[in-house]
């Protein structure tokens, strides 16, 4: 089960400014603003200087105030002494970045910012920090990085009081709050709250997955993507459930896992409020009302709404059968087909439900994952804990033997069709 590693609200001071590292882009970018801003407001100054100091020695002959900023932008307002100082200001509307870096190609909007940037092909690291040791191509970095030592967050979050420790990363952490996705894809139109999420999304488009695992030769398109991989391999699942004691290899696997204990489904359906324990399953639902069928087989043009259906389909047209039969060396290209033809060398209780196959496994291990919040007492089955909660409550419900046949659920409609279908799981 593949689980998309959300966004992180916050960014370590080393990625921030390992300007190598793709992360680094969008932050670089801002700094480049800032900087410029900086470096025209002194540009300005100096000349309001230079015209005061004419204007009082008699040199000019007309008011300072008549002259002191007549060009203007005519997208934000914003003012400037000289001609050339509005030009360089443009680049921030437009995007125009004239001055490129023969070596990697990069593009900046100043020429000061490609210079700074030399700096690391030439591997000049000028400015040494204090403490620790690291250098560092510019004293800015080296500015930001000191706050890691003095443990400063100047920059707080005005709605939920977060502190950070760059200007940048306050700015990329407030999108979680306003919902703005200012970063678009220009194939699918989907939106991202920050510039590297949108490369990462490229590489789907792009088919590019560079890091391979060495163990299994499985190929990813993110190196976070490998490292939590290669966790499997290792067997490490440092994240233990607190009710159950089940283990997790991530820790956002162990949060979902905890709604199965609480019953939370925070995520919930704008179109018809139906509520879901996983984002995945709500994207699934969507396409209900939709009706997307987002996921194309290359080869017949058959569209599915989920990609695990795609991916299974697929294995019509190569003849791919991952699933094989210890006992018999037999192969399946579903998991469902092998379990259902295992039970022919086990004899073993079958069940038509996969889901009745994990609830029975638990009459053999003796897992009781239903835990009560009041007085801790456990259960096999849900169905007990909301029997037991009653004792607690107040207000008992009396068991009905009514069943209004007009509420049950499609859902349960198609669990029960499938006991009509030859399809078992064996224990």
């Amino acid at each position: 089960m593949a689980f998309i590693k959300e966004e992180s609200e916050d960014m370590k001071i080393e990625e921030t400014f390992r300007v190598k590292h793709e992360e680094t882009e969008e932050q670089t970018d801002l700094m480049e603003l800032k900087e410029e801003s900086q470096e025209l407001i002194k540009i300005e100054e100096k000349n309001q200087y230079e015209k005061c100091h004419d204007f009082m020695n008699g040199e000019k002959s007309f008011s300072y105030s008549q002259t002191q900023k007549p060009h203007t932008c005519q997208q934000c307002g914003k003012s400037f002494s000289l001609q050339g100082n509005l030009t360089t200001h443009m680049r921030v509307h437009t995007g125009e970045k004239p001055f490129i870096c023969h070596q990697c190609g990069k593009r900046f909007s100043r020429k000061n910012s490609l210079k700074i940037h030399l700096k690391i092909h030439a591997g000049e690291k000028p400015f040494i920090c204090p403490q620790c040791g690291k250098r560092f191509a510019q004293k800015k970095i080296l500015d930001a990085h000191l706050r890691v030592h003095t443990g400063e967050n100047p920059h707080t979050c005005p709605q939920c009081g977060k502190r950070f420790s760059l200007q940048g990363n306050l700015t990329t952490h407030m999108r979680i709050h306003t919902g703005e996705k200012p970063f678009i894809c220009s194939q699918c139109e989907k939106s991202f709250s920050r510039k590297n999420s949108l490369k990462i999304h490229f590489k789907i488009h792009a088919g590019e997955k560079p890091f391979v695992c060495p163990q299994c030769g499985k190929s990813f398109s993110r190196k976070n993507s490998l490292k939590i991989h290669l966790k499997i391999h290792a067997g490490e699942k440092p994240f233990i459930c607190p009710q159950c004691g089940k283990r997790f290899a991530q820790k956002k696997i162990l949060d979902a896992h905890l709604r199965v204990h609480t019953g939370e489904k925070p995520f919930i359906c704008s179109q018809c409020g139906n509520s879901f324990k996983q984002k995945r399953d709500l994207n699934a639902h969507i396409t209900h009302h939709t009706g997307e069928k987002p996921f194309t087989c290359k080869l017949c043009g058959k569209s599915f709404t989920v990609k695990g259906n795609l991916k299974t389909h697929m294995r019509i047209h190569t003849g791919e059968k991952p699933f094989i039969c210890h006992q018999c060396g037999k192969s399946f290209k579903q998991k469902r087909d092998l379990n259902a033809h295992i039970t022919h060398h086990t004899g073993g209780k079958s069940f038509t439900i996969k889901g009745n196959l994990k609830v029975h496994m638990r009459a053999h291990t003796g897992e009781k994952p239903y835990k009560c919040l009041q007085c801790e007492k456990s259960f096999t089955y849900h169905t007990e804990l909301k029997r037991h909660l009653q004792t607690h409550s107040e207000k008992k419900k009396p068991f009905s033997s009514h069943i209004d046949v007009s509420v049950i659920k499609t859902s349960q409609l198609q669990i029960h069709m499938k006991s009509h279908v030859n399809v078992s799981f064996p224990c």
